[in-house]
């Protein structure tokens, strides 16, 4: 016993420095991030009812119900008290992992992995310009529920592509740039946390009567996250525009001039740079569930959208994503480098 005893301990610790010679731990966060994304594109998301962005969601909705007030200080709480357990998973799988090179990076990959969606959004708006090309408008309507919230029964070719194009822009930023963002500043908790602020947003975030102000703090923190990321993806789709028949100038002519028209202080970034990416003009009237309507400042210059720039919206999201993949690599090769 003794003696196989020591045969897993030698076993352990020579694993340990292999790994450690093949991949220094201050690179494991950068690879770990890049095989997420590599992965985000190859595996589809499981079904909702076990994706743990779903079991989030149903955490934060049971608190909500026993949480609720109309009342900003309540909404801080809340947000408070339902990001916790993913800082602490996440400080918690750093802390376990952090001196075992390839557990962290299987940890983090894993956990890039599941909060990701860039593929989703691919696969989501290929399926959209497909029914299009069909001429299947019930079908794309329907299909549009996938990607955003706006009632879409008298939409045709054109606002539907614009919804899908504008819905795909806006989520590369919030579901996949700035999850790589804050994973390669913070490791997993901020991969984790990101994700969660992002889905209490969805959940809670609405100007709304029940959530004006209940809903202000997830909104707000959303926001804050999404801030740098959200020009950074603009950027992206500047520099690998040309994937997409789109000139790298031309995109940041358009992003200067209409980024500012949009009501978001993040999204209008993202739908400039497809617009100039894709050549055509995104914003104007959105009708929402309830006869909520909103009137948008128009951004680029061109036609409207149809099933072709749609696929090509859609081919958009994968390169810059992987764009940011390879940021997030490099920046870890490059913090691996100096802490030596």
């Amino acid at each position: 016993m003794t003696h196989q005893r020591a045969f897993h301990d030698s076993l352990g610790h020579a694993a340990s420095l292999v790994s450690r010679c093949l991949l220094p731990p201050r690179l494991t966060r950068g690879v770990g991030l890049a095989v997420a994304a590599l992965a985000d594109q190859l595996i589809p998301d499981p079904p909702n009812a076990l994706h743990p962005v779903a079991w989030f969601g149903r955490w934060a909705g049971w608190l909500e119900a026993r949480m609720w007030a109309d009342s900003r200080a309540r909404g801080v709480l809340f947000t408070a008290v339902a990001l916790t357990p993913l800082a602490a998973l996440g400080a918690g799988l750093e802390m376990l992992t952090r001196r075992h090179p390839l557990a962290h990076l299987t940890a983090t990959a894993v956990a890039g992995w599941v909060v990701l969606g860039a593929g989703s959004l691919e696969r989501e708006g290929a399926a959209m310009a497909g029914h299009l090309e069909r001429g299947e408008l019930p079908a794309a309507r329907t299909r549009l529920g996938h990607l955003c919230g706006r009632l879409a029964e008298d939409l045709d070719e054109p606002e539907l592509a614009r919804a899908a194009v504008e819905s795909m822009a806006e989520n590369t930023a919030d579901s996949a740039i700035a999850s790589l963002w804050w994973g390669s500043i913070a490791g997993i908790p901020g991969l984790l946390v990101h994700r969660g602020a992002n889905t209490l947003d969805a959940m809670v975030g609405h100007r709304n009567a029940r959530y004006a102000h209940f809903g202000t703090a997830s909104a707000r923190l959303d926001d804050l996250l999404d801030l740098a990321p959200a020009r950074l993806t603009a950027a992206l789709a500047a520099l690998v525009s040309p994937v997409v028949h789109g000139h790298p100038g031309q995109v940041a002519r358009i992003v200067a001039r209409d980024a500012h028209a949009h009501p978001s202080p993040n999204g209008g970034w993202c739908e400039a740079a497809w617009a100039g990416a894709l050549g055509v003009q995104l914003g104007g009237h959105n009708v929402y569930p309830g006869g909520i309507a909103e009137d948008r400042g128009l951004l680029g210059d061109g036609p409207r959208p149809r099933a072709g720039e749609l696929r090509r919206a859609a081919r958009l999201v994968r390169w810059v994503t992987l764009a940011a993949a390879a940021l997030a690599l490099g920046a870890g090769a490059l913090t691996a480098r100096s802490g030596r």
